[in-house]
């Protein structure tokens, strides 16, 4: 009879590190009781073989940790498990002369950082009378547990059901010029001089009002800072782009036959694994909610997963947004095991490890992890005072280990405890 690595998984939870050698084990539990770095804080670590489905090392893998961004694994799973292998852009259907579309929360619109969407493409060859419907959408623009005084930060753009420009607006700075170049250009408007003495922009908490000093910068620099999202304001920018107008007709009882498709999903993966992109894994939430419910809700995507495909998690993950930005977000290093586990099996490895940050190469790992052959594949998430790292490590000898290191509370530099993590993860590296 086979038995789900899962359960197997299950029923060795408690059985510690017995799988790494004696030396390596004491060597490991010196740096946790010795090493300044994780003095006073509190950490987290397990290693998991999935070839010979063991534990080779478990630090605390039953205690709670903030993720961070590795909440993001989560909404990888949650993408891989309902989106299909294309991002749907827009549910749409004609009525003589005029076209009715709405939102499905894709992320890709005119957004620099993705592939170009097929959405303006499409619109632009259409003939009819272009009317955005918006979608049954009643959350807040920022998640739960969210710094609130974050509005103004590229890395807190807005959630919303139709984004366009990843839901911010650049800044561009040039030394010799008092003004910035602003893109999209409609928010030029929308500027106002400030006497308080601050190089950088900062807008108004609940409009489209950008306070910008007027005078000249010693260098030249980008500042992208999230848009106060509207249907009004999303219709204006599409217009904008189009250069036709684009009207709102606001009703529940519009029924859509057709839909639209906008970029592969990989390429949205791979950004918001790569660069821990908050809105992108935001967007995937409200995605997946709409594939099954047609109503764009994070919590109906979060319960659908915990109720199918993560029921039998080891521990109950206490999950509440896509970006891992929320406080209230608690997981332990075994369930994170378990989730890398159940993507291992579901997903190739070469494509896989292609999506992951790797270390001393890509993403938020590429100035970490060094070594003349890759060894580290895992998602980063970092929080005041919380780091994690989550992931897959490949040893020496080829084998390709699971293995989450989580840290809460801690008062040391981020670097000085990612240099102690580093040392870890080498002795797995190396002696395994």
């Amino acid at each position: 009879m086979n038995i789900h690595p899962l359960i197997i998984f299950g029923l060795i939870i408690f059985l510690g590190s017995c799988s790494v050698s004696k030396r390596t084990t004491k060597n490991i539990d010196n740096s946790f009781r010795e090493a300044p770095a994780f003095k006073q804080g509190f950490a987290g670590f397990m290693v998991y073989d999935p070839e010979e489905k063991k534990i080779l090392y478990n630090h605390n893998g039953r205690k709670y940790f903030t993720p961070a961004s590795n909440t993001k694994l989560f909404s990888l799973y949650t993408g891989l498990k309902i989106l299909g292998d294309s991002v749907p852009a827009l549910k749409y259907t004609i009525k003589n002369d005029s076209l009715f579309f709405t939102g499905t929360g894709d992320p890709s619109l005119l957004n620099p950082n993705l592939p170009d969407s097929q959405v303006i493409p499409f619109l632009n060859e259409r003939n009819e009378t272009l009317v955005m419907v918006p979608p049954v959408y009643t959350e807040k623009h920022q998640g739960p547990g969210w710094a609130w005084d974050d509005f103004n930060s590229y890395y807190s753009a807005e959630r919303t059901p139709f984004p366009i420009y990843g839901n911010l607006v650049e800044f561009t700075f040039k030394s010799s010029e008092e003004k910035p170049e602003i893109s999209p250009t409609i928010f030029s408007d929308s500027i106002v001089i400030s006497e308080t003495k601050r190089s950088r922009v900062r807008r108004e908490i609940r409009s489209n009002t950008f306070l910008i000093q007027n005078s000249k910068r010693e260098i030249n620099f980008s500042q992208n800072v999230p848009f106060h999202y509207s249907t009004e304001m999303a219709a204006a920018l599409l217009s904008d782009t189009l250069k036709k107008p684009v009207f709102i007709k606001k009703s529940s009882e519009m029924k859509f036959t057709e839909k639209l498709y906008s970029i592969p999903v990989d390429s949205m993966y791979k950004r918001m694994m790569e660069t821990s992109d908050n809105f992108i894994a935001e967007q995937i939430l409200l995605m997946g909610a709409q594939q099954i419910s047609d109503t764009l809700k994070s919590d109906i995507a979060i319960k659908h997963m915990k109720e199918t495909f993560l029921k039998n998690l080891t521990d109950e993950p206490y999950w509440v947004d896509g970006s891992g930005l929320s406080r209230y977000n608690l997981f332990t290093p075994r369930t994170m095991i378990s989730l890398l586990l159940k993507i291992k099996e579901e997903v190739p490895e070469d494509r896989l490890l292609s999506l992951l940050a790797t270390g001393g190469q890509s993403g938020t790992l590429r100035n970490f992890y060094k070594a003349e052959e890759p060894y580290i594949f895992a998602k980063t998430g970092t929080l005041r005072h919380n780091h994690s790292l989550s992931g897959y490590l490949l040893t020496k000898k080829g084998k390709l280990l699971v293995f989450s290191f989580m840290n809460s509370n801690y008062t040391v530099p981020t670097s000085e405890l990612k240099d102690a993590m580093e040392q870890i993860l080498l002795q797995i590296r190396d002696n395994y």
